[in-house]
């Protein structure tokens, strides 16, 4: 198994002064100490279920690209962009560009959107639920294309590139990883089977994550895919503090046993991962999940 780390939360005692360096060693632990990703949430205001709007939040893929720069291995991306927050031809450009400038670390990771409380502040257009999707899915089909070196005209019913020409390519073969996030049964799901190479769902207890993941399969016999082809990752919030390794070890196994590749943890509290050393604790996790199987 996998252990990645969201941060989501950036209102730490010395911001704003401080949440450049503070991010940039967060980062450094997280790649120093055998962590598979690191993901920041693609939001403008904070969310409601962290936090009043007004706290500190960084815009995601200035985030990620700063954090590139002080890692050498750790993967990184977004959980998970709105689809409603850039123009797709603009959205992949940027992932590759964030790919190449770290040698092939990035993920797209995408989804329909929701807290329309943000777009009506900054002005982004929220369509209906049904547009959203229809737009998730075109984005799907022009990552493929646009990562497949093929430039030739776009034609979608929310969408037109003329030239989605993407130069360079990315360096991640066959290109950027791509996670759909959420857990709704006849779309999101219906998507990964589809397009996707991984899906992220909430940690709502083992039971509940393996009928998600039983969804799926129905889907990937749908369309002919592998669903063992799609990397299964789970968003869990825990308090890293108060749990011991056993604790955590018992709960991610659980997830393992039901087919998890990749716990994503989450500092939800203000006071977590930024602070010095505290993420030493993760070679041993490891170490442990490895040798439990």
């Amino acid at each position: 198994m996998k252990l990645g780390l969201q941060v989501s939360n950036f209102t730490w005692p010395d911001a704003p002064d401080g949440i450049g360096p503070t991010f940039a060693r967060v980062a450094r632990e997280a790649d120093e100490a055998g962590m598979a990703s690191l993901w920041v949430m693609d939001h403008f205001f904070q969310i409601s279920t962290i936090g009043p709007p007004e706290k500190e939040m960084l815009e995601g893929y200035a985030a990620l690209s700063f954090a590139a720069g002080v890692t050498s291995r750790i993967t990184l991306g977004t959980l998970v962009t709105g689809i409603t927050y850039r123009l797709p031809g603009l959205l992949l450009k940027t992932v590759t560009t964030l790919d190449v400038l770290s040698g092939g670390r990035a993920w797209l990771g995408i989804g329909a959107a929701w807290n329309e409380e943000e777009h009506r502040g900054l002005g982004v257009s929220y369509p209906g639920t049904s547009e959203r999707f229809e737009r998730l899915e075109e984005t799907l089909r022009l990552a493929h294309q646009m990562w497949s070196d093929d430039d030739r005209p776009f034609e979608g019913k929310h969408y037109r590139l003329e030239r989605p020409l993407n130069h360079p390519q990315a360096i991640a073969s066959p290109h950027p990883r791509i996670l759909i996030g959420g857990g709704g049964e006849k779309k999101t799901l219906r998507l990964v089977a589809q397009y996707a190479d991984a899906c992220n769902i909430f940690d709502m207890g083992p039971a509940k994550v393996q009928a998600k993941y039983d969804v799926i399969r129905g889907h990937c016999e749908d369309v002919g895919r592998d669903y063992d082809d799609i990397e299964k990752t789970v968003l869990t919030r825990l308090d890293f503090a108060n749990e011991s390794d056993d604790q955590m070890v018992e709960r991610f196994g659980r997830l393992g046993e039901i087919g998890t590749d990749h716990v994503i943890l989450g500092n939800a509290a203000a006071a977590g991962f930024e602070k010095p050393g505290y993420l030493d604790r993760v070679p041993g996790l490891l170490r442990q999940l490895n040798a439990s199987g």
